[in-house]
Order: C-alpha cells, then sequence, then structure tokens
C-alpha cells in the first residue's frame, strides 16, 4: 500500500511539472542558436554586472516637513579673516528680538598676517574650484554628504609654514556662537560693541577712516553642529575693498535640515545665500556703515537627507528579470528571424526551379515544370 501510495503521489508531481524535460535525440542545434546563445549569456553577464554595481552604490532621500523647533538655540561656526588691525574691529550679532551675543561669548581675536603663503593659496584655489563645480553640478553635494564625517579637527586653513618676521596686519576671527532660532544680523564694523538702550553701537570714533581695510577672506562659515567634510557655500571667499569705506553683505537663508547616512547622523544647517558690496558715499546717496554684514533668516521647512541602499531582494528581484527577459526576448527574436529565413529561401528555391528550361519534341523549350506521371515514374 505504500508504494502504491508513493507511485501515486510521483505520477501526480509528474503531472504538474511546468518544466517538462526534452530527450537529446529530439533537440536540433544549430550555429544560428549559438551566436544568439553566445550574444544573449555575454548580455546577461553584463547587465548583471552593471547592477551588481547599482546595488553596492547609494543614494540620497530628501523629504521636507514643518520645522516645530523654534526653542532651541542655533550655532553659527565661524572662520573669517579681516585685513585690519584686531583692536580696530569688532563682531557681535542681533537679531529681531533685539538680543545681542557680543563676540566675548565664543569668538577669538587672532592677529595673522592676511597675505597667504603658496601652500595655503593652493588649497583655497583648489576650496574655490570645488566651489565652482558645486554650482554647476548640484549632484556633487550628494557625495560630500555621502564622504561627511564625524571629527573635532578643524576646517580652516592650515598655518602659516614659514616662520615670517613680518608683523600682523589682519585680524582672523573664529569659534562660534549660540543665537536665537530667529532672524539677525552678523556683522563685522569699526570699533567694538557696546551695549545700548536701544540696541547697540560701535566705538569708531577713535579709528581713522584711512584705516578702513574690510577686504576679508571666509575661511568657514556654517550653521548648526560642525561636521568636517562638508563644504559650505561661503567656504573659501575671498572679497578684496576697493575702497575704503565699503560695505560687504551677505543676505542668507537657512535651512535645518537632518543627516542620516552610513557614517554619521547628524542635525546641521544648510544656507542659500546671495551677495553685495557697494561703496559708502553719503554725497552721492549710498548711505550705510562700512564693514561685513550676515543677515541670515531661518527656513521655516526641515529637510531630511537619508542615505538609501537597494535591498537584497530586490536585487534578486531586478536580477531574475535581467536573466528571464533576455532569455525570452532573445528566443522570440531568434524564432521570427528563423522563420523570415525560411520563408525567403523558400521562395528563391521556387524561383529557381520555375526557371528550368524543358526541351520539346518539335525543338522548342518550355521553362515551366514538367508534369510527373505514373509512366515517368517507372
Amino acid at each position: 500500500m505504500r508504494r502504491l501510495n508513493r507511485k501515486k503521489t510521483l505520477n501526480l508531481m509528474k503531472e504538474l511539472d511546468a518544466f517538462p524535460k526534452v530527450p537529446e535525440s529530439y533537440v536540433e542545434t544549430s550555429a544560428s542558436g549559438g551566436t544568439v546563445s553566445l550574444i544573449a549569456f555575454t548580455t546577461i553577464a553584463f547587465l548583471t554586472i552593471m547592477e551588481f554595481m547599482v546595488y553596492r552604490d547609494t543614494w540620497m532621500k530628501y523629504e521636507y516637513e514643518v520645522d516645530k523647533d523654534f526653542t532651541s538655540k542655533l550655532r553659527i561656526n565661524i572662520d573669517i579673516t579681516v585685513a585690519m588691525r584686531c583692536q580696530y574691529v569688532g563682531a557681535d550679532v542681533l537679531d529681531l528680538a533685539e538680543t545681542m551675543v557680543a563676540s566675548a561669548d565664543g569668538l577669538i581675536y587672532e592677529p595673522v598676517v592676511f597675505e597667504l603663503t603658496p601652500q595655503q593659496k593652493e588649497l583655497q584655489r583648489m576650496l574655490q574650484l570645488i566651489q565652482s563645480r558645486l554650482q554647476e553640478e548640484h549632484s556633487l553635494q550628494d557625495v560630500i554628504f555621502k564622504s561627511a564625517f564625524k571629527s573635532a579637527s578643524s576646517t580652516a586653513l592650515p598655518p602659516r609654514e614659514d616662520n615670517s618676521l613680518q608683523s600682523p596686519d589682519a585680524c582672523r576671527i573664529h569659534g562660534h556662537l549660540y543665537v536665537n532660532k530667529v532672524a539677525g544680523n552678523f556683522h563685522i564694523t569699526v570699533g567694538k560693541a557696546i551695549p545700548h538702550p536701544r540696541g547697540h553701537a560701535h566705538l569708531a570714533a577713535l579709528v581713522s577712516h584711512e584705516s578702513y581695510n574690510f577686504s576679508h577672506r571666509i575661511d568657514h562659515l556654517s550653521f548648526g553642529e560642525l561636521i568636517p567634510g562638508i563644504i559650505n557655500p561661503l567656504d573659501g571667499t575671498e572679497k578684496i575693498a576697493s575702497d575704503h569705506n565699503q560695505m560687504f553683505q551677505y543676505f542668507i537663508t537657512v535651512v535645518p535640515t537632518k543627516l542620516h547616512t552610513y557614517k554619521i547622523s547628524a542635525e546641521t544647517h544648510q544656507f542659500s545665500v546671495t551677495e553685495r558690496e557697494r561703496v559708502i558715499n553719503h554725497a552721492a546717496g549710498s548711505h550705510g556703515v562700512s564693514g561685513i554684514f550676515m543677515k541670515y533668516d531661518i527656513s521655516s521647512l526641515m529637510v531630511t537627507v537619508t542615505e538609501e541602499h537597494m535591498p537584497f531582494w530586490q536585487f534578486l528581484v531586478r536580477l531574475c528579470g535581467i536573466i528571464g527577459g533576455i532569455f525570452s526576448t532573445t528566443g522570440i527574436l531568434h524564432g521570427v528571424g528563423r522563420f523570415v529565413a525560411e520563408i525567403i529561401f523558400c521562395r528563391f528555391r521556387l524561383g529557381s526551379y520555375r526557371s528550368t528550361s524543358v526541351p520539346l519534341p518539335d525543338g522548342h523549350t518550355s521553362n515551366h515544370l514538367p508534369l510527373i506521371t505514373e509512366n515517368s515514374t517507372h
């Protein structure tokens, strides 16, 4: 009984076989079929390699939502060199809530030489080249996000390698400040800032106008958590003043950003910027104060950037689709090509038979095919 049940089960499974085997004696091979098979295998191998490269790669997914966090503080990371002595300039922040954040809360004034060394110039030129490419090809920003890493190292230019005896003629203002998460104005102008009932003021009366020189270099400016490896829009910017009384303005829109990659997970900020500069001339109607002014505003939208990877099951599905699709397509094309070739060859053969000449008894010839009778077969 058990043997009978096994035989019935095997017979039932054979009837359900969706992949019947054809005996080799019934299989006919051809040179055209071998050529098509070789092309199919080569195409499958090439597309499999390409699909594996896509599977190994990652991409950045961007999601947008309303930023509901307005109570936390915003960190501003600053590294700017101004072509004036440190005792002549002052930096601070004044926001729309009329809250003043003095530079003493986190900024360092360091006397330096404004002129860069050859090595520093080369690094700055490289950074400016990267900035120009980023403006042309926005997809490079994804590559920068992937290569970002957490580190405590500074992103400023390396220190001077020469022991120059030249006296410092500039002031490097670097460090970070914590401000309210509202629109504000970070500025560097003549004189140190002092509190004022209606805002604040700078002691500029003791500084001669002839010593004004707001040529500057922005080695780094970012908002939020400091992430080395991220290149910001103003990094590497250098401006040379053409007049003593000149104003440089930067209008910045800050976008809160959450960055989640396979290397880091951080909350930082991206920003876009537009620039403007003009000479202060009250007689010509160009009013204002000489200095460097960075007016920033906070966007109400938050961007979440996530690095994603193709799942392994999706890679298998796509791979099966490639293999099955190429086999099916090449089989259909081979069958159609063989069918067309047989039709053409059959017509060619019929044409050759019809053109055969048959001699007649009276000396004439006939181009028609001779009739086959019973007597002709004997």
